[in-house]
């Protein structure tokens, strides 16, 4: 496949984390989709913690919290059967949430990066380490996660 067929995109992946557990959601309308963490594609000119900071609203509704760390960077690519090669580079941040939340809730994505409809999101907490693997090599970096607290 020649270098411009391929779609290349900047993305930010998520680890908002509380009380030992990592925050995921499915997506009822599309449950191919497995179980992800919030996150999504860099607009032009974002950093990548403008990024995150906007997505984590956008797909949570909770703002983030004034400490996150940038855990590190990954590459990952993928050519889905109906569509040109993608590449993405990743950033991932580490979101320590502090305070009380909803064990789950629904957030629509209003702005989804592929144009279309909004999505819904069934955001709920997993204990850490997760028992499965999160859709799409999502989960890269979470052995990079600090020890965390898990009383409460």
């Amino acid at each position: 496949m020649s270098d411009a067929a391929i779609i290349r995109k900047s993305k930010v992946v998520l680890y908002a984390t509380w009380r030992g557990r990592l925050l995921v959601f499915r997506e009822p309308d599309f449950p191919e989709y497995g179980i992800q963490v919030p996150g999504g594609t860099m607009e032009p000119g974002e950093t990548p913690e403008q990024a995150a900071r906007r997505e984590f609203l956008e797909e949570t509704g909770l703002v983030a919290p004034d400490r996150m760390v940038l855990l590190g960077e990954r590459a990952y690519g993928y050519a889905p059967p109906d569509g040109p090669e993608r590449q993405h580079r990743r950033w991932f941040f580490h979101l320590p949430l502090e305070g009380d939340f909803a064990e789950t809730w629904e957030q629509m994505e209003m702005h989804p990066d592929a144009g279309g409809p909004p999505i819904r999101f069934a955001l709920f907490w997993l204990r850490l380490p997760l028992g499965e693997a999160l859709f799409g090599e999502l989960d890269a970096l979470l052995d990079h996660l600090p020890a965390l607290e898990t009383a409460g």
